[in-house]
């Protein structure tokens, strides 16, 4: 074993073992050990990028038998960008997470296990090397991402988190099921074994189906919005960044390292629901009267535009979706840790209330218009990097239709984040919220704030990340 497979363990049994510790600590010693936890993992990952660049994946095996009579870890480049992206959101929520659940009070115990859980199921996710660990991943993290949302005061966010619950198991039983017929026909469940792509279309419809409701995509997203509406503002920013990434990260090493050139039909279908997705989140986004729920139908309108690269399926398009991968996980981040602040100090987020925000409160609005320009898909942000390789994709072969969708996506994106906007800046204050509660801690705002820029930033110097990518293709993308 490598001394970067051995990092691997890390990303796994880090997390898990801070959830452990903070229920077992005392109050007072328990924010040291959720600090140390929840910074020690992401520092591994300085090494296992450097790994990754040289050797393109880190393996691991379990106790020296190789799959599928093993166990079996693997890092990827497109694994690689969503840890970066859950790192950074993490770090940069756990200031938001602790003024709501401070861990020196005896009750905040739960909370804290519950957010280490959720990093260990992610993390175990995007390392899965087969199917069934696949699966329990997902549940682990599944569930934990249940309990947080529940931590919430409140019937709405106890109703949105059992929303989530029934429509997951939904999602899990026909991915399990679709697993084995998988293992009925094949005798393995390794993602990279010979034999194991000659799946029948059945096993994969059933697999994908399950991953496209944990994924919240189009029309399998009824679950989403409550939930990222309604959960703390911290969780909703690892939620959205994330926890629905992992599931689509799945879906796609399924189509492309797993099965065996599935259908072009199949494809281009799977690409119409991207498109309708598209079109329905942002029309939905711009209609709502709540700013964490427009943040929350943008993310369907984007999960459907990351679909498009089913149809595509070329090297610029897959480095052009990974690439938006990471935008768009830092971007809404920086949204709900944003929004969050603006709740506690306005006790609301309808959007009546927004009037005057950029006087009030102008990190916040800085904030919203930064992440903003990256949704989208303006020069020089990470958003624009990503959609131009998926429109240089669909003109280099011929996709004019999946064309005019990438330009549309831009323009409805514009709609709703320009609504809010001239509101914040714009519109007369006569209408704004004038009894103001407390401003949290300026490094809740200053945090989400380096988010939004780094959407930006990594606009500007997208190569490593393009690259790194392009190394690191499936081996059946064009």
């Amino acid at each position: 074993m490598t001394p970067a497979a051995q990092l691997l363990i890390g990303l796994v049994f880090v997390p898990l073992s801070t959830a452990l510790v903070a229920v077992l600590l005392p109050p007072r010693r328990r924010r040291w050990a959720v600090v140390l936890g929840g910074l020690a993992w992401p520092c591994l990952l300085v090494p296992l990028s450097m790994a990754v660049a040289r050797e393109q994946s880190v393996v691991m095996v379990f106790g020296g038998w190789a799959p599928p009579l093993g166990i079996g870890w693997r890092l990827d480049a497109l694994g690689l960008v969503v840890l970066w992206v859950h790192a950074l959101a993490g770090i940069a929520a756990l200031p938001s997470a602790w003024r709501r659940f401070d861990p020196d009070l005896p009750e905040s115990g739960p909370f804290w296990s519950l957010w280490m859980i959720l990093a260990t199921g992610v993390n175990l996710a995007l390392l899965a090397a087969d199917l069934f660990n696949l699966y329990v991943a997902l549940e682990l993290t599944t569930l934990a991402a249940v309990a947080l949302i529940a931590t919430d005061d409140g019937i709405a966010a106890l109703a949105a988190a059992m929303r989530y619950l029934l429509l997951a198991v939904l999602g899990s039983l026909m991915y399990v099921l679709g697993v084995g017929l998988v293992y009925a026909q094949t005798g393995s469940l390794a993602m990279h074994q010979p034999g194991i792509e000659a799946l029948n279309n059945v096993a994969l419809v059933l697999m994908l189906t399950g991953l496209m409701v944990k994924a919240a995509i189009f029309p399998l997203h009824v679950w989403l919005p409550h939930a990222y509406s309604n959960a703390p503002g911290p969780v909703a920013a690892i939620m959205a960044a994330v926890v629905g990434k992992a599931a689509l990260v799945a879906f796609w090493r399924i189509w492309f390292e797993t099965a065996e050139a599935p259908p072009a039909q199949l494809a281009d279908f799977l690409g119409l629901i991207g498109a309708a997705a598209l079109v329905y989140g942002a029309i939905a986004a711009y209609l709502q009267p709540r700013l964490k729920m427009v943040i929350a139908y943008s993310s369907i309108s984007h999960f459907g535009f990351l679909l498009l690269l089913l149809p595509l399926a070329s090297q610029q398009a897959f480095q052009g979706a990974g690439f938006h991968l990471l935008a768009h996980g830092l971007a809404k981040a920086a949204m709900f840790l944003a929004a969050a602040n603006i709740v506690v100090v306005l006790g609301s987020d309808s959007i009546r209330h927004l009037p005057g925000l950029d006087k009030r409160m102008p990190l916040e609005a800085f904030t919203l218009a930064l992440a903003g320009v990256t949704l989208i898909g303006l020069p020089p942000s990470g958003g624009f990097t990503g959609k131009w390789m998926l429109l240089s994709a669909a003109w280099e072969t011929g996709g004019w239709f999946w064309l005019v969708l990438i330009v549309l996506s831009g323009l409805m994106s514009a709609a709703y984040v320009f609504r809010i906007l001239a509101l914040t800046c714009f519109h007369p204050a006569r209408r704004a919220v004038h009894h103001l509660h407390p401003r949290p801690p300026k490094i809740t705002s200053l945090a989400a704030l380096t988010l939004a820029l780094l959407a930006v930033v990594i606009g500007l110097y997208p190569h490593p990340v393009l690259d790194l990518l392009g190394a690191g293709m499936p081996g059946m993308v064009r």
